[in-house]
């Protein structure tokens, strides 16, 4: 008997759940940062701290980066040329706007906030000034594009702009095969 435990991960056909996917990797990240201050406090930085904080930096330097892309470069562009969509929301492209300039301040912020993270992942205990901040503000950043720029994806792109995004997603990454949305 084949028993499946959990849902197959989404694929390049499917975007919009492959960012969703992103998200919750994301935030298992922002988790972890989040008890790494405690942890600190309580064991120094030992070695679950140290690995702690190479996940966080690995994350963040990479796959964060390449989400933000996805948004910035292929997501946002396509729903910013359907905002005049008649089911589109008419607050679309205020919230693209901003929800752009928060990846900016965000990715801004973690350049300023990776040094100490680099540090406990050398075996020093450093201090993670504004962690708990930044970890709020992605926090709320990623719960308006679940809530809204998602379903809005859903609701107003085509087929072709869903293969679309996915083909540009799996070149950033490069990753070989065809697209079908």
């Amino acid at each position: 008997m084949n028993v499946q435990l959990q849902e197959p991960a989404p694929t390049m056909d499917r975007p919009i759940d492959l960012l969703r996917a992103c998200h919750r990797r994301l935030t298992a990240r922002l988790d972890t940062l989040e008890r790494l201050s405690g942890h600190l406090a309580e064991h120094g930085a030992d070695a679950d701290a140290q690995t702690a904080a190479r996940r966080v930096l690995n994350y963040f330097d990479q796959a964060a980066a390449q989400h933000h892309a996805d948004e910035d470069q292929d997501l946002f562009p396509l729903l910013y040329s359907l905002a005049s969509h008649p089911e589109g929301h008419p607050d679309l492209i205020d919230t693209l706007d901003r929800l752009g300039a928060e990846h900016h301040a965000l990715e801004a912020d973690w350049a300023r906030l990776r040094p100490a993270i680099e540090q406990i992942a050398g075996g020093e205990v450093c201090a993670l000034d504004g962690a708990g901040d930044w970890v709020r503000r992605y926090r709320a950043h990623l719960e308006t594009e679940e809530c809204f720029v998602f379903p809005q994806a859903e609701l107003l792109l085509t087929r072709e702009h869903l293969a679309r995004i996915g083909r540009s997603m799996s070149e950033r990454r490069g990753i070989e095969g065809e697209v079908h949305a």
